[in-house]
């Protein structure tokens, strides 16, 4: 009986074997022919370095980036807030936290960084985090995990340091000191288009860049807006912002320079038509 049961045994252990090694063949011969389904746009920023993020990811990083280019601090400012935001949220707008710790940089209303409401505005949140790191004497000169921890008062002090490369490849880009370096895959069927987009666009642009703005942006009516600028990094600055929101906002194109994005493969490459904005202003068009 014993030896019978161990032959059971032992054939249902071939089988199994032999089953999963067809699974395996399967799928190496399919590899080539499967694509898996891809639950978010991708966007990718390259500026002396590499990082990944999603469009909802990107477009945060983007108004962080706004707000403190806005206030006229330096790069190293934006640094600290990237670094901040991706060890306290991974840059995700969440909705709760530790505690009551809400939002970008996980700040609570009991301790007396606003209202709910307000810190889940990525706007207000990175406000407030800058006009913090501002008192911060010789933050400037600390390091990044440092500075940050002088604001956050977290119990992993030195946790914002695993950022620090991240964040400086995406603020050289955000801030508009490295070209084309913004790169996002988006969806070629947007959920608003035409008139309504360019409204938002520029209702978008307006929110996060304020007075920075000015009277620089004008909606072409359906068509989208343009932006004038008045050096390659301002120029920049807003191509890139803009190509950071496209997921939500409806955009379809933008050119700045001898250069164009163009939705849905998302790439910088040169304008061949001759219809670039060269390097007086960013234009910007939606989906019709």
């Amino acid at each position: 009986m014993r030896v019978r049961t161990r032959t059971i045994v032992g054939v249902i252990a071939l089988l199994s074997v032999a089953a999963v090694a067809g699974v395996v063949v399967l799928i190496d011969n399919l590899a080539g022919r499967i694509q898996l389904p891809r639950f978010d746009p991708e966007c990718t920023v390259v500026a002396d370095g590499r990082v990944t993020l999603d469009s909802a990811q990107m477009a945060n990083a983007a108004t962080i980036a706004a707000v403190g280019v806005r206030r006229g601090l330096p790069e190293q400012a934006v640094v600290v807030a990237l670094a901040t935001a991706f060890q306290e949220s991974k840059l995700e707008n969440l909705d709760d936290g530790d505690r009551d710790s809400v939002g970008l940089f996980q700040q609570r209303p009991s301790q007396g960084w606003g209202t709910f409401e307000q810190i889940k505005d990525p706007r207000y949140a990175a406000g407030k985090f800058y006009s913090a790191l501002r008192k911060v004497k010789g933050w400037e000169e600390m390091r990044i995990t440092d500075a940050a921890q002088e604001v956050q008062r977290s119990a992993y002090p030195e946790a914002y340091e695993k950022w620090a490369d991240e964040s400086r490849v995406l603020a050289a880009a955000l801030t508009g000191r490295a070209t084309g370096a913004v790169e996002c895959s988006v969806p070629d069927d947007p959920a608003i288009r035409g008139a309504e987009a360019a409204a938002a666009l520029l209702t978008s642009l307006k929110l996060d860049w304020g007075k920075k703005l000015g009277g620089q942006a004008r909606s072409a009516q359906a068509a989208g807006l343009t932006v004038e600028v008045a050096s390659s990094d301002t120029g920049w600055r807003f191509a890139h912002w803009l190509v950071a929101h496209a997921s939500a906002t409806g955009l379809e194109r933008v050119r700045f320079g001898d250069l164009e994005w163009h939705a849905p493969k998302g790439k910088w490459l040169p304008v061949t038509d001759g219809s670039g904005g060269g390097q007086a202003q960013v234009v910007a068009e939606v989906f019709r």
